[in-house]
């Protein structure tokens, strides 16, 4: 059992300008005190099959964390263009947000983000060189989360959890629907 849930993770700015930095909150219920610190990271995939070309985009601490409902705001700043392979700009990546507790990560959720320019005529003819000014990113609403469970530091009152490493994948529909 997790001792940290995310209940909905609220996008300020989208769609947005592909330039533009992310700005969300983060809503998440702690069910028991924790001594440490949680570490939020926010992660651009622009090549799935390349880790390499992974961008980690921010990161924060947060806490000390009590009891009950908590939220905070994350602003990361954009993907660094020249560290996308051109092929790979426009159309589908990968935004992920990591939760970590003593630098073992509880939660992974994953958006897909649609980057596209904004105006028909560039999105029929797209010119040779990428203009990053004119891309516009559009994040889904249709999200997948990941929990894995991990050796917190306490235990709810009489719930056990599951051992370390174990992990959870499940299609979730919405942030609102996030439990």
């Amino acid at each position: 059992m997790s001792i940290v849930t995310i209940r909905n993770v609220e996008f300020f700015n989208n769609p947005a300008r592909f330039l533009d930095p992310y700005h969300f909150r983060v809503t998440f219920e702690c069910i028991a005190p924790l001594k440490d610190d949680l570490e939020w990271k926010l992660i651009y995939v622009s090549s799935p099959g390349n880790e390499e070309l992974d961008q980690e985009l921010d990161d924060c601490l947060v806490g000390p964390v009590p009891v009950g409902v908590n939220s905070f705001e994350f602003e990361g700043l954009a993907p660094d263009p020249a560290k996308i392979p051109t092929e790979d700009v426009l159309g589908v990546a990968a935004l992920i947000l990591t939760g970590s507790y003593r630098d073992q990560e509880f939660v992974r959720v994953g958006y897909y983000q649609n980057t596209e320019y904004d105006n028909e005529d560039m999105k029929a003819t797209p010119p040779e060189k990428i203009q990053f000014d004119r891309l516009v990113r559009d994040i889904s609403t249709k999200l997948r989360v990941t929990r894995f469970q991990i050796k917190w530091d306490v235990a709810p009152q009489s719930q056990g959890y599951a051992a370390a490493g174990a992990a959870a994948s499940a299609a979730v529909p919405s942030a609102n629907d996030l439990d």
